[in-house]
């Protein structure tokens, strides 16, 4: 038994299974195109969140500056949590500071992500880093 699975090979394409053993002819299956890498979506602001409001800097990919949705992988740097949504990201924080500041759009100032308050600003998850929440509510006020 053992030597007949010893070159038995899977090969999985969608949702077609196809089974090829070293004792059978082997078809030649033509392998899929590389797909180009694509944008990260963030998640709609469906539910919970919304346009205005403050969110957990956990749900945020730093990298993207967007809401995802759910808890972003931590990425630890200077005694500070940082979070990316990917591998890419967790890669690029700490070595890249610019993905690690903002600028406050109330005072002009940068910020540190990680410690800043997020503000949801567009339907579509994108979000903006404020020093504290004064600053957001002060921003609000001389926008409106």
């Amino acid at each position: 038994m053992k030597a007949l699975f010893r070159n038995t090979v899977i090969i999985i394409f969608g949702s077609a299974v196809l089974y090829s053993c070293g004792n059978e002819k082997q078809k030649n299956t033509p392998k899929p195109e590389p797909q180009p890498a694509q944008k990260v979506q963030p998640v709609a602001a469906t539910g919970k969140y919304k346009k205005g409001d403050h969110v957990p800097s956990e749900t945020v990919c730093m990298v993207n500056n967007a809401y995802m949705g759910k808890k972003q992988m931590e990425v630890p740097h200077g005694g500070k949590i940082y979070y990316g949504c990917c591998e890419m990201c967790v890669e690029r924080i700490p070595n890249d500071q610019s993905v690690r500041e903002a600028v406050d759009p109330f005072t002009g100032k940068k910020v540190d992500k990680a410690n800043a308050y997020i503000v949801m600003v567009s339907d579509e998850g994108e979000v903006a880093y404020f020093e504290n929440e004064e600053n957001y509510k002060q921003f609000l006020a001389q926008n409106s």
